[in-house]
């Protein structure tokens, strides 16, 4: 993988591709992150297919873990090059690291990742709460769509140049 452009995690955490067999335990990550927002659990039960790792994606090696020094992840981000150009389709972290530089240096890795394959331009279909991080780090609002999963509910279309 590319080495990072901009900001690392803190030294005590890592980023590594993803291990086959991790994707039930990342896709659990995704769940946790999603739920410090406060969605009460029909929300949940709703999106949850929406935020699984998958195995393709990690024979791939379109999935990136950031690892504690103890060896558990704490982080996950997924890419779809083919996905709207190239895309972010997961990127989440454990609760209680937000604000560690952690998602940062996942974003950052993601990035170079699809630059690295020639791509111009990195799509993120964002959580509503994750759009001011994500413009924090450079990205731009493109428009509101509409969710595939709640009617009349609008996510941020974001992109950032590679």
């Amino acid at each position: 993988m590319a080495p990072l452009a901009a900001a690392t995690p803190k030294p005590d955490i890592r980023l590594r591709p993803a291990r086959p067999g991790e994707a039930q335990a990342l896709s659990a990550l995704c769940l946790r992150s999603k739920a410090y927002w406060g969605y009460d659990a029909a929300f949940m039960a709703a999106v949850e297919p929406y935020l699984k790792v998958t195995d393709e994606a990690i024979r791939a090696g379109h999935v990136t873990v950031a690892q504690s020094a103890d060896g558990n992840p704490v982080g996950v981000c997924q890419i779809d090059p083919n996905g709207h150009g190239g895309s972010l389709d997961l990127l989440f972290i454990e609760p209680d690291i937000i604000g560690t530089g952690a998602g940062r240096a996942l974003f950052e890795r993601a990035k170079a990742q699809l630059k690295s394959l020639g791509l111009p331009v990195m799509t993120i279909l964002s959580d509503p709460y994750a759009e001011p991080a994500y413009l924090h780090m450079g990205a731009r609002r493109v428009e509101m769509r509409s969710s595939d999963v709640f009617p009349g509910r609008e996510l941020p279309w974001l992109e950032v140049a590679l």
